[in-house]
């Protein structure tokens, strides 16, 4: 089914000071209605073409208009004043709330309600916002007209439109994001434990066998990550995991704390408050327990950097970054952490195949303000097998991790590798993909098996930890080239496994 829509060429920019021209009013043209299916599509072979995420610049308008009418009707716009140069490298810059930029906002709501006014839309556009960030410049507005977006898409001072919520499914995969997601929640309580796969230390912790591969238990005698601050981006922490809780500060990992927050809303109201810190998934307890889980006195798993200060914000309900409530619940989370001066390093393991403008946003505003950022290069589900690094991995500013078997540099059954990859970890037994590195479970006592690429950029954030702690007045520039330095293929990169593997030993020294 057709509606005719008016399209614009160019309507007038609405500025303090300016009086508004008449321009040329384009000819009525053709909204064309596109099924949800064809939307996947024309996202899967995107994808596949470029070898990369997908943007969803790279599609029409009314491919932008249908995928928002097909979920919520809600766009996301990034904005800026006429004339901002590098708003990229001055995101941490920006004050939302300076005359220029609160200008630069009202200017393109103005766009918007010149556009309905224009359709003949009786609506008072500014009623139709539905949130957006306080600190970042965009919002959110339910107005998924093809004209609004084509419109917008031609002026300076908006810098991307996009589907605020979009469930994509890959083709012929019978079931959206959302509902895969759920592959990286759960947990293996007290599972068999092969005793090749780790070695007990005092006063009675278990070291993961994948350490060693990494000579992370030798660098222990120069830096175990004391006062080292990192923030960790992910489903939250059980309060059923005391080793997160009230016995963090336990055994040999005294005089340290850990920090509970909570980003994401599951309700869809979008006024509702954040759900809390406590972790649903099991996935957020198990990248803590990599990073800094105590070297404690009761045989569990024991961290990275087991005297690190850890900051845990639960921004998702799973591993993957797909709902609009995500997206907001990770933005946040990577504002928040930016401005905790405690932070020097954030570690994520949740990701996503279609890059988000307001992700982003948040990514460069905590690069901006000096943070040290992990990402991971992807773990493979039935929707992401056929593909490299996914978003926030491939961004610039952030640093991505996979894994790899122990036979040398085979990436591990689920991993993804790719040219954007940084470095990798032995994480996985070759022929064996269940014996892979061990973490704390979320519930109670015990060790369980953790693997996939964000077990291995968990690790490497505990290994960041060991070596600015070793040496706090470095900035992230320095603790990132330390790391390269220390990697096998350093002064080259291979053109799936970056530097290649961190002997932590020789970081630390």
């Amino acid at each position: 089914m057709k509606r005719r829509l008016l399209y614009l060429l160019a309507i007038s920019i609405f500025a303090v000071g300016c009086s508004t021209t008449e321009e040329e009013i384009a000819p009525l043209a053709e909204q064309t209605d596109i099924s949800l299916g064809d939307i996947n599509k024309t996202i899967t072979s995107t994808i596949q073409k470029n070898n990369d995420v997908f943007d969803w610049s790279s599609v029409s308008s009314d491919m932008v208009s249908n995928a928002a009418r097909h979920n919520g009707n809600i766009i996301t716009v990034g904005y800026q004043p006429e004339g901002f140069q590098d708003v990229d490298s001055k995101m941490h810059e920006i004050d939302i709330n300076s005359k220029a930029w609160t200008t630069a906002k009202a200017n393109v709501i103005a766009e918007i309600q010149a556009i309905y006014n224009r359709l003949g839309l009786d609506a008072d556009v500014t009623e139709k916002l539905r949130g957006g960030s306080t600190t970042l410049p965009y919002f959110h507005i339910e107005t998924p007209e093809t004209a609004v977006i084509e419109r917008l898409r031609t002026i300076s001072t908006a810098r991307y439109i996009e589907p605020f919520t979009y469930e994509y499914v890959e083709n012929n995969s019978g079931s959206n994001l959302k509902t895969l997601s759920g592959s990286g929640c759960g947990d293996d309580d007290n599972p068999s434990l092969n005793s090749a796969d780790y070695t007990a230390i005092s006063p009675n912790a278990k070291v993961p066998w994948t350490y060693y591969q990494h000579n992370i238990p030798a660098a222990w005698s120069y830096s175990k990550g004391n006062n080292i601050g990192v923030g960790l981006i992910d489903t939250g922490l059980s309060p059923n995991q005391s080793k997160l809780g009230s016995q963090f500060a336990s055994g040999y990992s005294t005089n340290r704390s850990v920090y509970k927050y909570g980003t994401y809303v599951s309700s869809w109201w979008w006024w509702a408050d954040a759900d809390g810190p406590n972790d649903d998934c099991g996935h957020g307890t198990s990248m803590a327990g990599a990073i800094a889980a105590p070297r404690a006195y009761d045989g569990m798993s024991v961290g990275v950097a087991y005297e690190a200060n850890l900051y845990s914000v639960r921004a998702a309900g799973d591993v993957i970054i797909s709902s609009g409530s995500e997206k907001d619940g990770v933005s946040d989370a990577y504002v928040l952490l930016a401005k905790k001066s405690g932070v020097k390093i954030i570690s994520m393991s949740l990701g996503t195949p279609i890059s988000s403008g307001q992700v982003a946003d948040a990514v460069r505003y905590a690069y901006g303000r000096g943070k040290l950022i992990f990402n991971a290069a992807g773990t493979s589900l039935s929707w992401t097998s056929w593909y490299g690094v996914i978003f926030p991995a491939n961004m610039n500013e952030t640093v991505a991790v996979t894994g790899i078997k122990d036979n040398g540099y085979n990436r591990c059954d689920v991993c993804h590798d790719g040219s954007k990859v940084d470095f990798v970890v032995t994480m996985q037994r070759n022929g064996d993909g269940g014996r892979t590195s061990m973490t704390l479970p979320r519930n109670g006592n015990g060790v369980e098996y953790v693997g996939g690429s964000s077990v291995a950029t968990a690790m490497t954030a505990g290994t960041a930890a060991l070596v600015w702690a070793k040496n706090p007045s470095w900035s992230r520039t320095t603790v990132l080239n330390k790391l390269k330095n220390a990697s096998e293929f350093y002064p080259s990169r291979s053109n799936n496994h970056g530097w290649g593997k961190i002997d932590v030993l020789q970081a630390v020294q």
